[in-house]
């Protein structure tokens, strides 16, 4: 399986995407610049987290218009995975691949540290590793991480099962306190109607060698060594 990780002007989490798919789970990897128009034959796209363009105008709007996007948009038309990790969560909302829009922090303030979340949907093709109501240990780091859509948006992601994580305690139970940003309902992680766009503000990636502390984010990346539509 090949994995393509998009670099922008900003972002800051490709290589550590580039270590989790080449490094921890040995698939071969290519970094796609964001000028690109070539996919290079990738079956997995992953959209890294940083700071696109610095976040001048919002999180992800101008990231959007970069031509890799075109492909991008494409390949997720095709069926074929897109995983896109904070920045490219809001990237992925700014593109129309993912309903909602990541807001600032309820705190307003930037978050960085380990938090816990829980696996609400394990039957897609990036939970599949997982088991319903697994409490995983991953870290954060976003300043616009509020995850917010409108009612009837809310209601079908959760009557469809689209919510694929959502911020806990340790204990697995959901209070507004381990809400980290606010979000609404404690969504951390949301499916595309079609289940092959993940959109997430943790970062699993950052999850993925025991030297981090936390290997719970691998599950994302083996999960999706189970089927790939290319």
């Amino acid at each position: 399986m090949k994995f393509g990780i998009v670099t922008f002007p900003g972002s800051n989490g490709d290589y550590d995407a580039f270590h989790a798919a080449a490094d921890a789970i040995g698939e071969e990897s290519v970094y796609l610049w964001h000028k690109d128009h070539d996919l290079k034959d990738c079956d997995v796209i992953i959209l890294p987290g940083g700071f696109s363009y610095g976040d001048y105008l919002r999180p992800g709007a101008i990231a959007r218009f970069s031509p890799i996007m075109n492909e991008v948009v494409a390949h997720a038309r095709r069926g074929a995975p897109v995983l896109a990790i904070c920045n490219g969560f809001q990237v992925a909302c700014e593109a129309g691949l993912l309903p909602g829009a990541l807001l600032r922090n309820a705190s307003l303030r930037f978050v960085s540290r380990v938090v816990t979340m829980r696996v609400e949907n394990a039957s897609s093709m990036f939970t599949r590793e997982y088991f319903k109501g697994q409490v995983l240990s991953i870290p954060v780091a976003h300043g616009d991480g509020r995850y917010t859509a409108d009612s009837d948006v809310i209601a079908r992601l959760e009557g469809e099962g689209r919510v694929a994580f959502r911020y806990c305690s340790p204990a697995g139970t959901i209070s507004s306190e381990d809400n980290v940003n606010g979000a609404v309902n404690g969504i951390a992680g949301i499916l595309n109607d079609a289940g092959n766009v993940l959109g997430m503000m943790p970062h699993p990636e950052r999850a993925a060698d025991p030297i981090l502390g936390t290997t719970d984010g691998l599950g994302v990346f083996h999960s999706l060594l189970g089927g790939v539509i290319a």
